[in-house]
C-alpha cells in the first residue's frame, strides 16, 4: 500500500474529531438530527481550517444508515463507499479545474435522475469562486431549486467572488482559522498516534507556522519525520524551515536599538550562510520586538527559556514602547519593499542599516536626553495643534443635527485633490458581529497601527454595499495618518468585504463637529508660517 501523507490520513471522520469550528458543527449536527438539512451550504474559510473535511462529513451523515447525534458511522455500506471513493451518488468537484459551463450543465443532466443507493445525491464544489460568469448563471437555477434528492456543498476562501445570487441560495458558514491551542492539541494526538515524540516547543513553533491552517501544521510536522528521526525538538523545526536561532535574532535586535551597524551586518550575513529563508529571519524579528513589547506590557512571555527571558529582559529596559511599535510598523513595511523586489538582500540589508542609523537625538531615549525628547515631542504636538484649530476656524459650518455625521478620511475629488467631506446625520444599521474578530486578527497579524486605532470601534451597517466604522471620539492626527493610507482602507474593506461574502465600502464615522473643510491655499500658508512641513498633492 503506497504512503499517505498526514493530513490524508488523519482528516476528521466525524464532526467530533473536527477542532476549532465547534459551533459550526454543533449547528450541522442538530439539523441532522431534527431532519433541517438545507439543500445547499457554502463553507467559507482559509486554508486548512476544515472545509472540505466538513463537507464529507455532512454528504456521509445525510446518507448513513445508521447515524447516531448527527454523526455518520462511518461503517455501513453507503459511508464505506463514501470514504473509498465508490459510492457514485457523493459527487466531489474542483471548481478550479471544472469551470466551464459545459461542466455545470453536465451536473444539471444529472441531478434529474435519482441516486443509486444513497438517499441523497450530494455535489461537493470546491474553491467554488473559481467558476466563470457562465458557469454560476448555469448553476443558478439548479441551486434555486433543485429536486428533493439534491444537495449542494460548495466551499471557498473568496466567498465575495461570488455572484449575490448564489450567496442568497446558501446557508452560509464561516471557518475561522484554528486557535495554536487547538493545532496543538490536535497534533498531540497524532504525534501519539503515529509514535512521533515531539516536545511541546516544537509543537508551539509549528502551531505558529501554521498560521491557523491545521493542514499546514501537518504538513510541516511530515516534513519532520522525512528521513525517519522521530524525536523532534525546538533546533529540529527551525533547522527544517529555515528559522535563525534565538541568539541571532537577539542579537540583532540588539544591535538594531543601540544602533550598532557593523554587529548586526556580521550577524545577518552568518544567518544567510547558513542558509536560512530571508522572509523567516524578517518574521521572526519583527515577532521577537512584539514579545518585548508584550513583556514591557505585562512581564510575562511562554514559550521562552529563564535564560531568553533574561536576555528580553535586558533589551526591553533599553527601548520604550513607542519605538518598538515603530520598529514593528517600519520592519512590516519593509517586508513588503522586499516582496516586490528581485534584489531581497540588497533591499533587507539596506532596511536593516536605515533602522540603525537613525539620529540618535530623535531617537535614543536614555536618561542623559530624554528631556530633550519630551520637548521635542511636545513642541510638535503643539505645532499640530495649533495647526488643526486653525483648519478648525477656517472651515464653514455644518448642519447641526446632534446626531453623528460620516468622514470620509481619504477622498479624492474630481479635481484630485483630497478632500474631508461631512454629511448630515444618516442612519445606521445594525451593528456587525464580525468586527471585533477582524479588530482582534489585526493584532495577530502584526497589523499593531490599525489595531490600536480600531480598538474600542464599532462596524455599523449604512446601506447593502457599505459599512461604518465608528469611533467614540476625534481622531488625533496621527490616527488620521494611519487610517487615510490607501494600503489601510483596503485592507480594512476587503477584511469586511470577506466577512460580508460580497465587496463592500467602508466609511469612518466620527463625533459630530461644527466644521468641515478649509481653504487649501490658506491651510498651506499658515503651516509653512509655522514652520511645519505640509504640501498638498
Amino acid at each position: 500500500m503506497g504512503y499517505t501523507a498526514l493530513y490524508r490520513k488523519f482528516r476528521p471522520m466525524t464532526f467530533e474529531e473536527m477542532v476549532g469550528q465547534e459551533a459550526i458543527t454543533k449547528t450541522l449536527k442538530n439539523q441532522i438530527i431534527v431532519g433541517r438539512v438545507g439543500h445547499a451550504y457554502l463553507f467559507n474559510g482559509g486554508r486548512g481550517t476544515g472545509k472540505t473535511s466538513a463537507a464529507k462529513i455532512l454528504a456521509r451523515a445525510v446518507n448513513c444508515l445508521n447515524p447516531k447525534d448527527g454523526e455518520p458511522c462511518n461503517q455501513c455500506e453507503i459511508c464505506k463507499g463514501a470514504i473509498n471513493g465508490s459510492l457514485t451518488d457523493i459527487v466531489e468537484m474542483d471548481a478550479a479545474s471544472n469551470n466551464s459551463v459545459e461542466d455545470i450543465r453536465n451536473i444539471r443532466e444529472e441531478v434529474n435522475f435519482l441516486p443509486t443507493k444513497a438517499k441523497y445525491r450530494v455535489y461537493i464544489i470546491d474553491e467554488v469562486h473559481m467558476l466563470s460568469t457562465g458557469a454560476f448563471n448555469a448553476l443558478l437555477k439548479t441551486l434555486e431549486e433543485p429536486p428533493e434528492h439534491v444537495k449542494f456543498i460548495l466551499a471557498t476562501t473568496e466567498p465575495q467572488k461570488l455572484p449575490a445570487t448564489i450567496l442568497s441560495r446558501c446557508q452560509r458558514f464561516d471557518f475561522k482559522r484554528i486557535s495554536n491551542q487547538d493545532i496543538v492539541k490536535r497534533l498531540e494526538i497524532i504525534c501519539e498516534k503515529s509514535d512521533i515524540d515531539i516536545t511541546k516547543g516544537a509543537l508551539e513553533i509549528i502551531a505558529s507556522l501554521s498560521e491557523g491552517a491545521m493542514r499546514d501544521a501537518l504538513s510541516i510536522l511530515e516534513r519532520c519525520i522525512q528521513d525517519g528521526e522521530n524525536n523532534i525538538d525546538e533546533d529540529r523545526i527551525k533547522n527544517l524551515v529555515g528559522i535563525p536561532k534565538t541568539t541571532y535574532i537577539n542579537s540583532i535586535v540588539k544591535a538594531i536599538i543601540e544602533y550598532d551597524i557593523d554587529k548586526v551586518l556580521e550577524t545577518i550575513n552568518i544567518i544567510l550562510e547558513e542558509g536560512k529563508d530571508l522572509n523567516n529571519l524578517i518574521w521572526e524579528i519583527i515577532k521577537y520586538i512584539k514579545d518585548i513589547l508584550v513583556f514591557k506590557s505585562n512581564g510575562k512571555l511562554e514559550l521562552y527559556s529563564d535564560e531568553e527571558i533574561n536576555k528580553i529582559k535586558e533589551i526591553a529596559g533599553k527601548i520604550s514602547k513607542e519605538r518598538a511599535i515603530k520598529l514593528i510598523y517600519e520592519l512590516s513595511n519593509l517586508e513588503n519593499d522586499m516582496k516586490n523586489s528581485t534584489q531581497k538582500i540588497i533591499i533587507f540589508e539596506a532596511g536593516i542599516i536605515k533602522l540603525c542609523s537613525e539620529n540618535n537625538s530623535n531617537n535614543n531615549v536614555s536618561s542623559s536626553n530624554i528631556d530633550n525628547v519630551n520637548n521635542m515631542d511636545y513642541d510638535l504636538q503643539q505645532r499640530l495643534s495649533k495647526l488643526e484649530k486653525y483648519i478648525l476656524s477656517n472651515t464653514s459650518v455644518a448642519e447641526k443635527t446632534g446626531g453623528i455625521s460620516t468622514t470620509s478620511l481619504k477622498n479624492v475629488d474630481s479635481s484630485g485633490k483630497n478632500t474631508i467631506k461631512a454629511s448630515t446625520k444618516i442612519p445606521l444599521g445594525k451593528t456587525q458581529e464580525y468586527w471585533p474578530q477582524i479588530v482582534n486578527d489585526l493584532k495577530n497579524n502584526g497589523k499593531i497601527m490599525l489595531y490600536t486605532n480600531l480598538m474600542n470601534t464599532k462596524a455599523r451597517e449604512i446601506n447593502e454595499e457599505t459599512i461604518g466604522i465608528e469611533f467614540a471620539k476625534a481622531l488625533t492626527p496621527f490616527a488620521k495618518t494611519v487610517l487615510e493610507k490607501q494600503d489601510s482602507i483596503k485592507e480594512i474593506s476587503e477584511l469586511v468585504s470577506d466577512a460580508c461574502g460580497k465587496k463592500m465600502q467602508i466609511k469612518y464615522i466620527v463625533p459630530q463637529t461644527d466644521e468641515t473643510v478649509t481653504n487649501d491655499t490658506e491651510i498651506s500658508n499658515f503651516a509653512t508660517g509655522n514652520g511645519i512641513p505640509f504640501s498638498i498633492t
